[in-house]
């Protein structure tokens, strides 16, 4: 995966134009009501009133519409989760907000509406390059967090700076992750506090 192309895009038609935007914009809708996996080109485009041929000439497959539109998704998540973070200096409490608000928002983009859901569960399951984007960055993040609250003495420096973000974020991944958030979702609502208290102790130096 490039470290520059953060998020995909689509490969074809022009890098900026209102028409790419606008069957974003009617896929998402037709998606939303009638589902990804059920959905083929040929319906989008009767839906939308365009060819199929000219959708191809902006998007080379059903999954990269579908992979720009979890891409839009996954960014909203990330943005929020950073402006939380940033709103505090002490790490620490930029992990609290880190799980509160990752899981929060996870929560309601995931599942506001369960046919869209269908595209984050596909990019999940099947390793999309949004999905796989997303999972590195909120890692960075993570990481970052955790090499500033060593260097201001909050956090233990003997655990490899690698090791102890990835067991970290392993502990958080089950409501990052659409799949696996299905099947934690009865425990969202406290899990932020329990997890990262717990985190922050095994953190003490």
């Amino acid at each position: 995966m490039s470290k520059e192309n953060i998020y995909p895009v689509s490969n074809r038609g022009p890098a900026e134009h209102d028409v790419r935007d606008q069957i974003l914009h009617a896929a998402t809708e037709h998606f939303s009501q009638y589902g990804y996996v059920k959905t083929t080109v040929s319906d989008l485009a009767k839906s939308i009133g365009f060819s199929k041929a000219y959708i191809y000439k902006f998007f080379s497959s059903k999954q990269v519409i579908g992979e720009m539109i979890c891409a839009n998704c996954l960014r909203e998540i990330e943005t929020e989760v950073r402006a939380a973070v940033d709103e505090t200096d002490m790490p620490p409490e930029k992990l609290r907000r880190m799980f509160k608000v990752g899981v929060e928002a996870s929560v309601r983009l995931f599942f506001r509406d369960q046919k869209l859901y269908e595209i984050a569960a596909s990019a999940a399951s099947e390793r999309w390059q949004a999905a796989l984007a997303y999972e590195e960055r909120m890692q960075a993040l993570l990481q970052d967090i955790l090499q500033q609250g060593r260097l201001n003495g909050d956090f233990e420096r003997k655990t490899p700076l690698d090791e102890a973000s990835m067991a970290i974020y392993l502990v958080i991944r089950p409501y990052l992750n659409p799949l696996l958030l299905q099947y934690s979702f009865d425990h969202a609502n406290d899990a932020p506090t329990h997890l990262s208290s717990l985190v922050l102790r095994s953190l003490s130096p």
